[in-house]
């Protein structure tokens, strides 16, 4: 292996490198492998042509690329990153570094306007001055890798000597040397968003100094592709992301960041993209959107509620050739709402080059229903409609990566109004700072008692004040698109285990009209208290024993409990007891408990009817009798 001077190498480093590429067997990349001259990482040499003919086409595009080049004169303007840490993370400087490199090296490429070099420049240089890139949180290496990269093999042309040495220095002794470090380099064997984020960053960075080291290259590239089938596999059969929106949004567009650089090269995703469940996974996040406008998401887990704009879609809808998956992200480009925060940004501009945004039409479903880890349903009655009722629906299991303890939970929105929410996300740097470990997902760890993790703020039941399993599993066990009763059923049993004989939660949009939710289950030897609740920020007045009115938005909604009989309707604050927990000012759990004899099978029925909404006589038979597919 020849190394170019200017390269200030960690000797245990070196000689761990030198030994593992003598021994290394490449599966898949070609040993004669040959990459063209810079710039090679995602878009080549002529190819802003293509981009360019967008953007004078088509307004949509032309606004994306003025949103860009705007940010970029702002940049110009800042001081240079520094090395500061929040918590244990540089997460947000190297996150803010890759939206800073990679939009002014478009803009640079798009324009020709030194200013953007020239700052870029300035950048990449003060970051590759720092002592390290936080190789103990290694996702802050992998995203500065792979701003320095982009920076160096976009802008490689007008670099001076001097600057692509210190550049080629910070890219491998910063980031590629540490990934061989097995204690802080754990993402290559997992399952999670890590292992695409952390993949991709290094593989970015072999490519970009490829031709100063073409055999470390070619191995880490093949080491990438070897390693990120895990967690690819996480998403079959389906398409379902285990982590959430905001995570598909990390994960999986890091993710297809790695595929679209290696296929643009390579000529081949190694069948990657063939993986059961990948391709199908940009239906799950066309779904994954409700209909009230500002746009939020089902943000189940550690997952923030507002929906944003997907860079990763418009891959998915250009190798797919189904155009109607970009829908929602149509909204988001004309909303125009803080879509120059997106650090992958530009990558929109090259995989949407070929794409005509005025052309793009809803897709004709109003269901989607997805297995796997986190199995979930999707209905809403319209596409288009402001008005339309939106349910999103869960199982899955608290042990699983960012899950919380909320198997059997829901969103529903109607008239424009978010009626049941979910908390999602809580700040990870201001639990771990206060010395809370949130990342032990054991039975009796201190996650489950972050206010926003447990199962006493969810949509879902709560049995004797106890704890859902945390090894407890639940799937979607049968569905229907029947225009009349589109629903979904989960069997919560095992999330009940030793709390519960038997438990089935079924949801259903009743005629287009109004949302039902019924729990049928049996209780053990003993006396048993069930509680039922629903989050919600609106107004809540109870109207009688039965029912409670929410108001929002000069909207209403009535929650009637059918069955049983005989309970009264309560509410409960969202103030926690810990210190450490985020306030929740200005929302409500309202619901009702239910107090059940031992040995007793009992059906829980409740009605979420909007103020329109008509033809609520409807029988709601037992959900054995619920249609199914």
């Amino acid at each position: 292996m020849i190394l170019k001077q200017g390269f200030r190498y960690v000797l245990a480093g070196v000689i761990f490198l030198f030994a593992t590429i003598l021994h290394a067997q490449l599966k898949y990349v070609p040993s004669k492998t040959e990459l063209p001259p810079h710039p090679r990482i995602l878009l080549l040499q002529g190819e802003e042509q293509q981009v360019k003919a967008n953007i004078a086409a088509e307004p949509a595009w032309a606004n994306i690329h003025q949103t860009i080049i705007n940010e970029c004169d702002k940049m110009v303007a800042l001081k240079e990153l520094d090395r500061v840490l929040t918590g244990r993370r540089l997460l947000s400087v190297s996150r803010e570094a890759l939206r800073r490199i990679f939009y002014l090296s478009y803009a640079f490429r798009m324009t020709g306007e030194s200013k953007y070099f020239q700052k870029a420049e300035k950048e990449m240089l003060a970051v590759s001055a720092f002592k390290d890139w936080n190789p103990s949180h290694f996702l802050d290496v992998a995203e500065m890798t792979m701003a320095v990269a982009i920076g160096y093999d976009w802008l490689y042309g007008e670099l001076p000597e001097s600057s692509r040495q210190t550049i080629r220095d910070g890219i491998f002794s910063k980031g590629i040397d540490p990934s061989f470090n097995s204690t802080d380099a754990w993402f290559i064997g997992a399952e999670n968003n890590w292992n695409q984020v952390c993949n991709a960053g290094i593989t970015f960075g072999a490519l970009a100094i490829h031709e100063d080291m073409p055999e470390l290259s070619k191995m880490l590239i093949d080491r990438a592709v070897e390693s990120i089938r895990l967690p690819m596999g996480d998403y079959a059969p389906d398409g379902a992301y285990p982590e959430g929106y905001s995570y598909w949004g990390y994960g999986t567009s890091f993710n297809v960041m790695f595929l679209s650089a290696i296929e643009k090269l390579l000529h081949t995703d190694f069948g990657l993209s063939e993986i059961p469940g990948f391709m199908e996974t940009a239906g799950y996040m066309m779904n994954m959107t409700g209909v009230a406008s500002p746009k939020l998401c089902f943000n189940y887990a550690d997952c923030g509620a507002t929906g944003v704009l997907n860079p990763a879609m418009f891959w998915f809808a250009a190798k797919s050739g189904d155009t109607s998956l970009l829908w929602e992200e149509r909204g988001m480009m004309e909303s125009d709402k803080g879509i120059g925060r997106d650090r992958l940004l530009p990558a929109v501009m090259i995989w949407g080059s070929q794409i005509n945004v005025a052309s793009i039409q809803p897709p004709s479903g109003k269901m989607w229903v997805g297995q796997g880890i986190t199995p979930v349903a999707l209905i809403r009655t319209s596409r288009t409609s402001p008005e339309a009722i939106f349910v999103g629906f869960k199982g899955g299991t608290a042990s699983s990566s960012h899950a919380h303890m909320d198997a059997g939970s829901f969103v529903m929105e109607a008239d424009g109004v978010r009626w049941a929410m979910d908390f999602g996300m809580e700040d990870y740097n201001s639990l771990e700072s206060q010395g809370v470990d949130i990342w032990n997902r054991q039975q009796d760890g201190q996650r489950w008692q972050v206010f926003r993790y447990n199962n006493f703020v969810h949509n879902t039941l709560t049995v004797n004040g106890q704890l859902h399993r945390v090894d407890g599993y639940a799937k979607i066990d049968s569905h229907s698109d029947a225009p009349d009763f589109m629903h979904a059923v989960s069997d919560l049993s095992a999330i009940f285990e030793g709390q519960l004989a038997h438990c089935k939660r079924g949801i259903a949009i009743v005629n287009q009209q109004f949302v039902t939710v019924r729990d049928e289950l049996e209780t053990l030897d003993a006396e048993t208290t069930v509680r039922w609740t629903l989050l919600t920020s609106a107004d809540a007045t109870i109207t009688g024993r039965n029912v409670i009115e929410l108001k929002k938005d000069g909207k209403r909604l009535k929650i009637e409990v059918v069955e049983p009989v005989g309970i009264t309707i309560k509410t409960w604050p969202t103030t926690s007891p810990n210190t450490y927990d985020t306030p929740n000012p200005g929302t409500t759990l309202v619901g009702f408990e239910a107090t059940i004899p031992a040995h007793t099978k009992i059906t829980l029925l409740v009605k979420l009817i909007p103020q329109k909404a008509k033809r609520l006589s409807a029988k709601i038979p037992e959900l054995e009798s619920w249609p199914k597919e």
